[in-house]
């Protein structure tokens, strides 16, 4: 609050004083000269008659919106409002102008029949060119209880309400106190008053510089939308804080999560991750590295560090995500994968030929073992040697799994369920499952043929993931016990899949039997008896399935040269096998098992080789490039990292149905971007300003469906002042 006594003293210095060289007209928006060549001064006398309410204002504004020190006081008035060039608003902020008045129309009053003054509260702002608007705030009504003074009076309060501003005289009427309380709690109730603060907010956080179009450029464009949506997914699943907690420096968990971040948005080399960071991502920038330091031996060491972590890792992100989604993994699906080396690994313990999954018998192998849950998050993994078979690798997994998990039975007591392929699935594995507390579901090793149809059975109708009908019913066998349940799954699709590959097999297995009696009849061709068997048992080989569907018969002569060959299908064989097509059996351990949940559980192995899929494909898991054993776990393990990222991502996507693969989501979130923007203003600065683009739509939907912020900063603005220069300076450029 201003000293009164400097109030009027300062009143007046003003009257006395002959600076001023105009008379002043007061107004709501300020102060300006009147008459830039009269000569006289209003004595104070008349100030105060004339415009006591504007000088109220006057003061207001000018004191309690700016508390002045009395030395300085004098010397800002006349700079900022006698200027005898132009005329002067008060104030330099555009929006100290903003303020709420009444505005008024003639019309007819209904309620008297006569014509009157209708009034609105309405409110001024003005831009940063100097030009004004008018907002409509809210309609009043007749006032005619009030003259013209009164109605200024309790503008002038409703103004000082909203903004929280005492008022310096307390002589207003009855009337204008009952009409400022009234219009006061209608603003509050029709929420009006937060429309008036926000543009008054707006207007005062607004940085208006006047700038050279000309002089703009972009620099710095980086990809962010994909990288902060990993970035924000980590950081819910707290492996920052692990880190932290493992002792990890703030530098080496930073580097961590950038390279996890990479590896899921841009799986390559740790030489292609490092450009990827410097020159295309804004990764680095998230986390708060600079990415000129970073290299490849940095991201090589890191990816070890983080393989020594894998164990506890593992379990840290088994119980985040079960607490993240309420998951109590009654599901456990079971299954073995492989990718192939491209280089020997002459020295590898791991490196084995074996059959490969991507039919690349030819490279040595590497095993990867994982056990999934029903979502498709991973509870264990572990490596093998490349020719480890399937059967084999079961025990051991169950064991970590039960040394993990604790438990065989979930929260509410049911026994959880371990689901596996038909590869895994021998009566050994089984029994052990089961010894172990577990039960299973899996499809049946060997075709059932002396089967059954229950009594009380009847054909269910079930459709899989693309609305493709499948007829499901129990089967009893003779050799089944009391706790298997069998259940024969017959898919017309899959039928015609297998007839047709069936029959193009036959077809091409014929062609290389008529090749082979070529030969044979030819002059120069194959004829000795143990060669044409060796064709013929690499046409076996090749074809198996059709192969011993035929009866084929050769002649030799003394000379144990074949003189002819013929074949002949077995028909009785053909039709069985084509009885087959389509039609397969599961097998379960489950208590009061019923078709249509032996089928949902077993449906669940899809999320498993999604998983297997996801690995392989988005996040390039094959083939290895590495050339030594624990450079190809930590790769191995830099890929599962990014797995958990990713399917956290489409995990929650899906609860809101987004169905988007990996890769799509990631080029949608990348139309998000990272600016620099240069601009000179008027004044010879160069302003820079890094911004975030606004995501589009698909994005801004994505961010919202997973309940994440959609920038990680609004702007950063820097200002470089133009440089003088110095006289030595200029001595020295023209020397």
């Amino acid at each position: 609050m201003v000293n009164c006594q400097f109030i009027f003293a300062f009143l007046l210095f003003l009257a006395d004083s002959h600076a001023l060289t105009c008379d002043l007209t007061f107004s709501k928006s300020g102060i300006r000269p009147f008459n830039p060549h009269c000569r006289s001064l209003l004595p104070p006398k008349k100030i105060f008659s004339s415009n006591i309410n504007a000088f109220r204002r006057l003061l207001k504004t000018f004191f309690l919106t700016r508390p002045l020190k009395p030395a300085l006081s004098k010397e800002l008035f006349f700079e900022v409002v006698c200027s005898a060039h132009q005329p002067l608003v008060f104030q330099k902020n555009s929006a100290d102008l903003c303020g709420m008045f009444f505005k008024k129309q003639y019309r007819t009053n209904p309620a008297t029949g006569e014509a009157s003054y209708y009034y609105r509260i309405a409110e001024n702002n003005r831009n940063a060119h100097g030009g004004i608007s008018q907002t409509g705030i809210m309609g009043v009504g007749f006032m005619d209880d009030v003259d013209d003074e009164q109605r200024s009076r309790i503008a002038d309060c409703l103004n000082d309400r909203i903004a929280g501003v005492h008022t310096l005289f307390e002589d207003e009427s009855e009337t204008v106190r009952s009409y400022v309380d009234k219009l006061y709690t209608r603003l509050v109730k029709e929420k009006r008053i937060d429309r008036v603060l926000d543009a008054r907010k707006r207007m005062s956080e607004c940085d208006w510089q006047r700038v050279d179009i000309n002089s703009l450029e972009n620099r710095e464009v980086r990809e962010l939308g994909a990288e902060w949506m990993c970035l924000q997914t980590l950081r819910r699943l707290n492996i920052d804080s692990y880190l932290d907690d493992r002792g990890w420096s703030d530098h080496d968990r930073d580097l961590a999560l950038s390279h996890i971040i990479s590896r899921a948005v841009y799986p390559a080399s740790e030489l292609k991750t490092v450009r990827y960071m410097q020159e295309n991502s804004a990764v680095c920038e998230l986390v708060g590295l600079d990415a000129a330091k970073v290299t490849k031996d940095k991201l090589y060491a890191k990816s070890h560090s983080l393989y020594r972590e894998h164990e506890g890792l593992e379990n840290h992100l088994s119980r985040k995500t079960n607490e993240l989604f309420s998951l109590q993994d009654r599901i456990i699906i079971f299954d073995l994968t492989n990718t192939y080396f491209e280089g020997d690994m002459r020295n590898s313990e791991l490196a084995r030929r074996g059959r490969s999954k991507e039919k690349r018998s030819d490279c040595p192998l590497i095993v990867l073992a994982l056990v999934v849950n029903a979502e498709g998050f991973i509870k264990y993994s572990t490596i093998y040697q490349g020719n480890m078979a399937d059967c084999k690798t079961l025990g051991a997994m169950i064991d970590k799994l039960a040394a993990a998990i604790a438990k065989p039975t979930t929260k509410d007591g049911n026994k959880r369920i371990v689901v596996i392929d038909a590869g895994i699935a021998t009566e050994d594995n089984l029994k052990m499952i089961t010894d172990k507390g577990y039960d299973y579901v899996c499809v049946s090793r060997s075709s059932l043929k002396n089967y059954t149809v229950s009594d009380d059975a009847s054909v269910v109708m079930v459709f899989d993931n693309k609305k493709r009908p499948i007829e499901l019913i129990h089967v009893q066998t003779e050799d089944a016990t009391d706790s298997e349940y069998y259940l024969k799954v017959t898919s017309p699709t899959k039928s015609l899949k297998e007839t047709s590959m069936n029959k193009q097999f036959t077809t091409r297995h014929e062609e290389g039997l008529a090749c082979i009696l070529k030969g044979i009849t030819r002059k120069g061709g194959v004829k000795k008896y143990d060669k044409v068997n060796q064709r013929i048992g690499r046409l076996a080989q090749k074809y198996p399935s059709v192969h011993r569907l035929y009866e084929i018969k050769l002649e030799k002569n003394e000379k144990d040269l074949c003189t002819s060959m013929s074949w002949e299908k077995k028909a009785q064989a053909a039709i069985d096998k084509e009885n087959t097509f389509g039609v397969y059996f599961l097998k379960t351990s489950i208590n009061e098992a019923n078709e249509e949940l032996v089928w949902t559980v077993y449906g669940c192995i899809r999320e498993i080789e999604n998983s297997i899929r996801t690995l392989k494909t988005d996040l390039d898991l094959r083939p290895i490039f590495h050339k030594t054993d624990d450079a190809s776990k930590a790769h191995l393990h830099l890929g599962l990292l990014a797995y958990w990222v990713v399917n956290t991502i489409r995990h929650q996507l899906k609860g809101k149905g987004i169905t988007s693969d990996w890769r799509e989501t990631v080029r949608i979130m990348n139309t998000q971007k990272c600016v620099t923007t240069n601009m000179m203003n008027d004044r010879g600065q160069c302003i820079s300003v890094r911004r975030c683009s606004k995501p589009e739509t698909k994005a801004a939907l994505i961010y919202d469906a997973l309940k994440m912020q959609h920038t990680p900063f609004i702007q950063k603005k820097t200002v470089l002042h133009k440089t003088e220069l110095q006289k030595n300076d200029i001595l020295k450029d023209t020397s």
